[in-house]
Order: C-alpha cells, then sequence, then structure tokens
C-alpha cells in the first residue's frame, strides 16, 4: 500500500538500522547492571491481564481466555506491568524492575509504537524523589553504554551526565504560559472556566467540550513541553491532583501529587508516582477516569479487582515508568523508534 514503509528485514535496512539495536542490547545490559548493583530483582510480569489499566486516554488491545471448559473470558495485552508489580510489592518485594514488552493501541509515530518496551522499577519504603536520582543514574550508565557524551533528538540535545533541572508544575506554567496553575484547583478539583481564561490569554486554543484536564494538557503540550530537556534533562514535578492518576497526594495539599515526568531533548522519557495506597480512592480515580473514556471514546475497561485488593496490603512504595526504546534513541541518535526495535510491527 502506499505509504507503507519497506520491510525491515531488506539487508540494506537493516544494515543501516544495526548500529543502533547493538547500542540498545549495550544499554540494557549496562541498566540490568546498575539495578542489580542497587540491590534491585528483575522481575517478568504477564502480559495478559483482567484490566490493561484505566487511563482515559490509553487504548489497549483486547483477545480472549479460552479454558478447558472452552468458556471464554475477555482479557488484554497489558499497557503496562504496573498492576502486576505492585502485586508483588504487596507480597514482599522491595525493590524491583521490569523490562516489559507492553501494547498500546491507536499509537504510531516517531515516538510511538503498538509494541514497545516499558522499563519500570519500584521501591517499597523510599520517597520518589530516590528515583529522581535513580533517573540521572540511568541515563548517564546509558550514554556510557552508547558511547557517548550526548542525547540528540530533532535537533535538541542534553548532557547525559548534567544533573537534571527540576521545576515545578505550578512553576512551568507560570514561566512559560503566565498561567497560575494553583489558583484553578480547588479541594483537589480543577476550575475549569478559570483555567480556559489562562489558555485563552496565552494563546492556547480550546473547545467548548473541552474538561479542565483537556485544557491542562493543551497547554502543557503547546507551551510548556517545548522548553523542557534542553541542554540538560527536566525533572517536572508536582503534577496538579486532577492529574495525579496513580500517584498520592502531597503531604498537607489539596492541589498537588508525588508525581514527576522526566523529559531530555522534548522528549518524555518517564513517569514516577509516590504510589497511592487508598483503595477507595483509587476506585474513585479508576471509575472517575472510566466515565470520561466512556465520554469521549465510547468504551470503558474493567476495574481489576485482585489489583486493588493487593493495594490495601501493598506497603508506602515510588515507582515509575521509562520508555526504554525512547531511551536508546536519544543515545544512539535515531530519528524514529522503528529504528532501535529489532522486529517493528509490521505497517498495513
Amino acid at each position: 500500500m502506499a505509504g507503507q514503509s519497506p520491510p525491515f528485514w531488506l539487508p540494506g535496512r537493516h544494515a543501516a538500522r544495526r548500529p543502533h539495536l547493538l547500542a540498545r542490547g549495550r544499554i540494557a545490559a549496562a541498566l540490568r547492571g546498575w539495578f542489580a548493583g542497587a540491590g534491585f530483582l528483575e522481575v517478568e510480569t504477564a502480559t495478559l491481564q483482567v484490566s490493561p489499566g484505566n487511563e482515559t486516554h490509553l487504548h489497549a488491545f483486547s483477545t480472549g481466555l479460552i479454558g478447558p471448559d472452552t468458556e471464554r473470558h475477555e482479557m488484554y495485552l497489558r499497557t503496562s506491568p504496573e498492576f502486576a508489580c505492585k502485586k508483588l510489592l504487596a507480597a514482599g518485594e522491595t525493590r524491583i524492575f521490569d523490562f516489559a514488552r507492553v501494547f498500546r493501541n491507536r499509537e504510531r509515530g516517531a515516538l510511538h509504537h503498538p509494541e514497545f518496551t516499558m522499563l519500570e522499577w519500584y521501591r517499597a519504603n523510599e520517597t520518589y524523589e530516590a528515583l529522581m536520582d535513580d533517573c540521572a543514574a540511568l541515563m548517564a550508565e546509558a550514554a556510557r553504554a552508547a558511547g557517548t557524551t550526548q542525547f540528540s533528538f530533532r535537533g535538541r540535545s542534553i548532557d547525559p551526565f548534567a544533573a537534571p533541572e527540576r521545576l515545578t508544575v505550578a512553576e512551568a506554567f507560570a514561566r512559560d504560559a503566565g498561567i497560575d496553575l494553583l489558583a484553578t484547583i480547588q479541594d483537589g478539583e480543577g476550575d475549569r472556566a478559570a483555567l480556559a481564561r489562562g489558555a485563552r490569554t496565552a494563546g492556547v486554543a480550546i473547545a467548548d467540550d473541552d474538561s479542565w484536564g483537556d485544557i491542562f494538557s493543551r497547554i502543557l503540550a503547546e507551551r510548556v513541553e517545548p522548553h523542557l530537556g534542553n541542554g540538560r534533562a527536566t525533572i517536572l514535578y508536582e503534577y496538579p491532583l486532577p492529574q495525579a492518576a496513580l500517584a498520592r497526594a502531597k503531604a498537607g495539599s489539596d492541589k498537588v501529587a508525588e508525581r514527576f515526568e522526566l523529559y531530555a531533548c522534548g522528549v518524555e522519557l518517564g513517569n514516577a508516582f509516590g504510589e497511592l495506597t487508598d483503595v477507595a480512592e483509587q476506585r474513585a480515580r479508576f471509575t472517575a477516569a472510566m466515565d470520561e473514556k466512556q465520554r469521549i471514546h465510547g468504551e470503558r475497561y474493567p476495574v481489576d479487582e485482585d489489583f486493588l485488593a493487593a493495594l490495601a496490603e501493598m506497603p508506602q512504595a515510588s515507582g515509575i515508568a521509562l520508555g526504554f526504546d525512547r531511551l536508546v534513541m536519544l543515545a544512539t541518535g535515531a530519528e524514529r523508534i522503528e529504528q532501535v526495535i529489532w522486529t517493528p510491527v509490521q505497517d498495513l
């Protein structure tokens, strides 16, 4: 079909990709060595899940599990190993990591692929600030393994050995969009009208049916993200509570959560949480996210009740998901994610 990429297995195309792929292997080995030295245990979690996760804008691949009695049960390919990893924390593991193959539908582009590798790691009874230090260490490990002193993507670069900039989301919105973000949050809820006024003043177009979260995402993408991860990586932390996902609220705050994202060369590399362990609050967030998914996309995913049961037993912990393929791209200077995946999903 017109517009299809040539097959990855053509010898000439493979030869052009092979240096990136060899670097991928070296980087994976280096990161495994770092985790082992820091007392982490590598785990391998299941791909088939009862629920693929309950985030509004993530789309899963569905399948069916047929038992010996021929009864069919709806199952999903995971969009993240998060639920399984947290069950292992509830079981008693304390420091774990997983190079997990994950699957997301409706995603394909220079930085997105339907099947990719997500590196997740968790620290029981440790704060999410420890993960910030981990990110800095792992970027340096990746650079050494790739034999580079610079990460680059689309004309932007960082020094992977430099200490990342640390910037709150509120500081970034004030600096780059002139918006007082925290003034648009009351009792953990977003004031749509207030944020809409700020967006219009900042020159960000919004639609009449955009929610507070939609407007937040537009401002972040158009005004904030272009300024992140230039020269050195950026850790953008203290996300507003309406964007907390599976993160707990910052102690004493009804406005922000213990969540951060790692950016390098303008690319989002990682998403970290001080993990929420309040089962009732987590159920409420799942329900709200699926109601929004139903409104926008006309579908919803089930809640993994086994996960909520495990959450009640899970210790306080911090965890992060990092796009391993993206990390390899930046370390090798690749322009598209297919350049660092051994066998990319075929174009259709």
